[in-house]
């Protein structure tokens, strides 16, 4: 394996845990291996891996746009990851704040039922 691909694990099992990872490797086949490689090599060797941001300010920007962007599935997963990360419940609702100005109340309203849901027992 190369030091991107390798830098990528690290970097993914470290915002979405050991466990959550070990699970999609599991479910990787022929048919999307290519891609799994792909996400952890250029996702989360190269952008993740960047030292222009801390791990919380990406994680924090990332909750932002899968918010905007309405990508629930990755949202849920994602706020699921904020225990392994260091974003409080605090700083999910000041995010989806600026969601409800830039991106528009019907997404900043499911992200905050999403969370609400995910994040129930921190809330």
């Amino acid at each position: 394996m190369d030091d991107r691909y390798e830098r990528g694990l690290k970097n993914r099992r470290a915002v979405l845990g050991a466990a959550y990872v070990a699970q999609a490797q599991a479910r990787t086949t022929p048919f999307d291996a290519d891609f799994q490689r792909f996400i952890t090599e250029y996702a989360w060797g190269e952008v993740w891996g960047r030292e222009g941001l801390s791990r919380k300010t990406r994680h924090l920007l990332t909750l932002a746009l899968l918010a905007a962007l309405g990508h629930e599935h990755e949202l849920e997963m994602h706020l699921r990851a904020t225990a392994h990360t260091g974003v409080s419940p605090e700083e999910v609702r000041e995010v989806f704040m600026q969601v409800a100005v830039y991106a528009g109340l019907p997404a900043a309203n499911r992200a905050f039922a999403i969370a609400k849901e995910v994040l129930k027992e921190e809330l």
